[in-house]
């Protein structure tokens, strides 16, 4: 049997492979592509395109695609063969240069928010080098950009690789500041916390709204569920370690660098979390991942569900997004230094990231913006959707002494005793962590909570990457060329910790008071929904940064308004329809034939037996027919929602009514239905119920 170091990154063509199969002179061209942007020469295109065929081909690929992710939220991939005619009728197994570097999907059936016309079908897929290529299910998949026939972006890869190139830039100007000339490149690095649900595949076929929407639209508590808090952590069930074992394999042979997997909080609730990647390859590596653990899943007879909340009343499932930057020579720029002027170069680089979060909150907000994230965020088991900074005891200490010029006095280490001989006494650490906080520095990275299980990161990372790189822009337009640049240095961040300060938020974020606080206040953003956030895209500040960093054009910023509000809206509708699909055809049946039953069984009971009260069977009776109206009636003022919301052509209009009308109505139809599940035999209820679904994998 192979260890794990002899077949990981076995599907990919990454460095060791590259080395291997090109000559010195095509490797060196492309690392400088890679590594310093050069452009590609096509000599060096076309040798790469034969070595990666050649290389693929003798792992069993028989096809090639240009890998995307496209507006959707998912991946795209277009399959080509390698096979071109021989004379001799046979075939012969070709892939070129022109082929690696660009291909032609159909553009005009992925959203575009305007930018295309419905005729107008052509679109290109651009190659990306900078993240491997890697084989799956028999295909050499190449990760691409693309764009449209006019160039605009049409996909999240490019506008990150954009952000990442804006924040590079102005870093650099800032390291060079600090006089380091040896840094080539600053890059973003990334480590996703990926959270998903593990269900039965047998009981998940049997829940239309599942199949459906991705979640659960009715469902009464079951008698227990997380309250015991002895799943967190707790021993992983037979099933679930076969999955994640398989899941593991699949991934490491893809160079994915899955390293710590465990029991989430709620049942049936898990969690994997990867080593960090940088931000575009992280991004790649995370959307496989969420597309092998649904792969797998079925191999086992499970499902995996990414949806954010799938049920009510357990926790929901969030990404947690652990950012830092580094330069090429190993320096984490998040890191405090051993000298006062590596910590001073450390606590301009912090201040960039305050500054970036408190002046861009509502961008960060709106990027995580989603009808399933909605359910989540500020529900005590994710962050609260006004977004703060936690930095913990002894940094804010040292930012607030620095604003009073003062000199900051620490305290020491402290020693922490377990009280057991065996065990040994380590340092505690100079900060706890928050996990009720948005946006939480962690030592030497921020992580950011707030992301969707389901949402990809790259439209998180380009709104955090494009505001630091605008903090950065202001720093060196104003440092460069002061004739005390210490001096500067100590006012501009004492200027931005005083500027900035109310965004620095220590305590517990599920505190009520703290939302009063921030809001009335501090005067922070609360901007609780996906039709609350969406529209400060459109705000001129925002639009003013993400244009002048060269990351959206102005109609780049009005497609992705479009197309993230219409997907909002669509979302929202096929559940809603959903709903009065499973309540017509079957919640109402199946409770109108529980009433038919009590009757008889009353009828019968007292035609044998007539001073019998039947008083179980009456209550019953009278409960679940009164319940079985008010369904009816909830059921047909979500039918005159649904109606009034096709009338409605504006997207932001939409968002809106389905805001303020169809939720609610949603929310009154699921709870009549709810309050029907706890009286109604298990047998009668007409699909599995969340004790089943959350419980029955073993």
């Amino acid at each position: 049997m192979k260890s794990v170091p002899d077949y990981f990154g076995a599907l990919v063509f990454d460095d060791r492979v590259m080395k291997a199969t090109l000559t010195d002179d095509v490797y060196s061209s492309l690392k400088k592509t890679i590594d310093e942007g050069a452009p590609l020469q096509t000599e060096v295109a076309n040798a790469v395109a034969s070595a990666m065929k050649e290389w693929a081909v003798a792992r069993g690929a028989t096809h090639f695609t240009h890998w995307f992710q496209p507006l959707t939220g998912i991946t795209a991939e277009k399959h080509d063969s390698f096979i071109s005619p021989s004379p001799d009728g046979r075939v012969i197994m070709e892939f070129s240069g022109k082929e690696l570097i660009k291909g032609e999907p159909d553009a005009s059936s992925f959203p575009s928010g305007g930018l295309r016309a419905t005729f107008e079908a052509r679109g290109y897929t651009a190659w990306d080098p900078t993240s491997y290529a890697f084989i799956k299910d028999k295909t050499l998949c190449i990760p691409t950009a693309f764009c449209s026939y006019g160039g605009e972006a049409l996909d999240k890869k490019t506008p990150l690789l954009r952000s990442m190139e804006a924040l590079n830039k102005q870093a650099l100007r800032i390291l060079r500041l600090f006089g380091n000339s040896d840094v080539k490149c600053v890059r973003t690095s990334v480590g996703p916390e990926q959270e998903y649900f593990l269900i039965d595949e047998k009981v998940f076929l049997e829940r239309k709204d599942l199949i459906m929407t991705g979640r659960t639209l009715f469902g009464a508590k079951p008698p227990k569920g997380q309250e015991m808090a002895d799943h967190y952590f707790g021993t992983i069930k037979p099933r679930v370690a076969a999955f994640m074992s398989e899941l593991n394999d699949e991934l490491w042979k893809l160079g994915v660098l899955a390293k710590t997997e465990h029991n989430e909080v709620a049942p049936a609730q898990h969690e994997l979390a990867p080593i960090y990647a940088t931000t575009n390859i992280a991004t790649d590596h995370n959307q496989l991942t969420m597309e092998i653990m649904q792969k797998v899943a079925t191999r086992h007879g499970l499902v995996c569900l990414l949806h954010e909340k799938p049920f009510a009343g357990v926790n929901g499932s969030g990404k947690h997004n652990n950012w830092s930057m580094a330069t090429d020579t190993g320096v984490n720029l998040l890191t405090p230094g051993e000298t006062p002027y590596e910590n001073a170069q450390f606590l301009l680089f912090l201040c960039a990231v305050i500054k970036a979060v408190d002046d861009y909150q509502d961008l960060l907000r709106l990027s995580v913006a989603t009808a399933g994230n909605d359910h989540r965020l500020g529900a005590n088991e994710a962050p609260p959707a006004v977004i703060s900074i936690f930095l913990g005891d002894e940094l804010t200490a040292i930012m607030d002494a620095i604003v009073r010029d003062e000199p900051y006095v620490g305290a020491e280490k402290t020693v922490m005793k377990l009280g057991a001989s065996v065990l040994p006494n380590f340092n505690r650490d100079s900060t706890d962590r928050n996990r009720t906080s948005p946006f939480a520095f962690t030592g030497n990275k921020f992580e950011f909570r707030m992301l969707g299980s389901s949402n990809s990161i790259a439209c998180a990372n380009i709104m955090l990457n494009a505001a630091v790189s605008e903090s950065l822009r202001v720093y060196a337009d104003r440092l460069e060329n002061v004739p005390d640049f210490e001096s500067a240095l100590h006012d501009m961040i004492k200027k931005t910790f005083s500027d900035h300060r109310r965004i620095i938020f220590n305590g517990n974020g599920y505190d009520d008071a703290w939302i009063k606080e921030a809001t009335e206040q501090r005067g922070l953003l609360n901007l609780r929904t996906t039709p609350d956030a969406l529209p400060r895209l459109l705000c001129k500040k925002n639009v003013d940064l993400l244009t002048s960093c060269g990351i959206y054009s102005e109609a780049e910023i009005r497609s992705r308004y479009e197309i993230t509000l219409d997907n909002y809206c669509k979302t929202v509708n096929i559940e809603a329809l959903t709903m009065v699909d499973i309540t017509r055809k079957n919640i109402l049946p199946a409770l109108d034939g529980y009433v038919k039953e009590l009757a008889e069984t009353i009828g019968a009971k007292q035609g044998a037996l007539p001073e019998l009260s039947c008083r179980y069977e009456k209550s019953s009776l009278t409960k679940v027919a009164a319940l079985v109206d008010a369904i009816d009636l909830a059921v047909e003022r979500l039918e005159t929602s649904l109606i009034r919301y096709k009338t409605i052509t504006d997207v932001t209009e939409a968002s809106v009514f389905i805001r303020d009308d169809m939720l609610p109505k949603m929310a009154e139809l699921r709870s009549v239905c709810d309050e029907a599940e706890m009286i109604t035999p298990e047998e009668r209820w007409p699909f599995p119920t969340y004790g089943k679904l959350l419980f029955s994998v073993r």
